[in-house]
């Protein structure tokens, strides 16, 4: 009986949640199994519903929506990681120094290149589509225009680190 209502609701049940995914900014399956859960359960405790199709879209749109509520108070960290807070005033004065010296390398970029990786090192941790957005260029050449900003700033702090140390 589990069986056949589990093969008879499969194709549903992938539909639906390939429909609500997409709202929520999840994936069809990590939705699919959490519905998959809820039914088994449901099955184990109080047997198979009176309307497995209507309770099955219910069950998509309630799991669909406790994914967009918790997604919307999910924050993200807005300080460095636990383990950071415990080293001395040494290195908190190091990271600083690097982070400016950081900074003040990618002001001397080419070209969109600085407000890129200004946007990328953003602490409001931007996604593409926000920053292609601010820049004014499309989301599809952020990921070349990225790359080639990258190796501007690699040759230019190798350059300036080689030329710090002594030489001969």
């Amino acid at each position: 009986m589990k069986h056949q209502l589990l093969a008879t609701l499969s194709p549903l049940l992938a539909a639906e949640a390939s429909a609500e995914a997409h709202a929520t900014g999840t994936e069809p399956g990590d939705l699919e199994q959490t519905v998959w859960l809820r039914l088994l359960e449901r099955l184990d405790a109080d047997g198979p519903p009176l309307d497995p199709p209507g309770w099955l879209r219910r069950a998509v749109r309630s799991e669909s929506r406790r994914t967009r509520r918790t997604t919307r108070l999910e924050r993200p960290y807005v300080t460095e990681p636990a383990d950071e807070t415990d080293r001395g005033p040494e290195h908190l004065a190091l990271a600083a120094a690097r982070r400016r010296a950081l900074r003040e390398a990618v002001r001397r970029l080419p070209g969109r290149c600085p407000r890129l990786m200004e946007a990328l090192l953003s602490p409001h941790d931007l996604t593409y589509r926000e920053i292609a957005g601010e820049l004014g260029i499309s989301q599809g050449s952020l990921g070349p225009e990225r790359s080639r900003c990258l190796g501007c700033l690699r040759r230019l702090l190798v350059s300036e680190v080689a030329a710090r140390e002594a030489r001969g």
